[in-house]
């Protein structure tokens, strides 16, 4: 896998004006090769710098929002895997406003293609869904391209106050209530 990113590195950096393009087609389609996000934001901000990494890395994680979009919408077998994930995950009950993916989509280890799905619940349109998938991963970005050269040396502390700030983040989002259907709420009382 190393070997893999560092070759990508090279070749981007090699690749003169086009490796802002060869980047931005990379990052939308990271997803295939299961190369995480904050991976390649690092990347972005190790070859671009921190303002032009973040451009890159915007546009590229958009449209490979677009792609998830459009994924789900053409086979209907990944949109019902995602549900069922979503389902094992969250409960069947689980309604994320945006804020909250936008702050879920900060955590590490989290299924970026899973929290399209939910954005895309959110949002019935592609224009809202586009919008809004714009407007949540710019944090997730910023703040990988910006502040990832720090990461490393967070002490494993630092790692647990950052992951309880992003819990309090996303309680302080979360929807305050629940629609459950009649005949959910007696069928599981009974």
């Amino acid at each position: 896998m190393a070997e893999k990113a560092e070759y990508v590195l090279n070749l981007v950096q090699m690749s003169g004006i086009l490796a802002p393009i060869i980047f931005i087609l990379f990052h939308t389609l990271r997803q295939f090769f299961f190369i995480p996000v904050i991976v390649v934001c690092l990347a972005g901000g190790l070859l671009f710098g921190a303002v032009f990494g973040s451009i890159y890395s915007l546009i590229g994680l958009t449209l490979s929002s677009f792609v998830v979009y459009f994924l789900l919408r053409i086979f209907p077998s990944f949109h019902k895997k995602l549900q069922e994930i979503k389902v094992k995950w969250f409960g069947p009950y689980a309604n994320f406003t945006t804020g909250q993916i936008s702050v879920l989509k900060l955590v590490p280890f989290m299924h970026y293609q899973l929290l399209c799905f939910c954005l895309m619940e959110r949002k019935k349109t592609f224009h809202e869904y586009a919008l809004s998938s714009l407007y949540t991963n710019i944090p997730v970005v910023v703040f990988y391209t910006v502040f990832g050269q720090f990461f490393k040396h967070f002490s494993p502390a630092m790692g647990v106050v950052f992951l309880i700030g992003l819990t309090v983040l996303i309680i302080a989002f979360r929807e305050k209530f629940v629609i459950i259907k009649w005949k959910d709420f007696f069928k599981a009382t009974s």
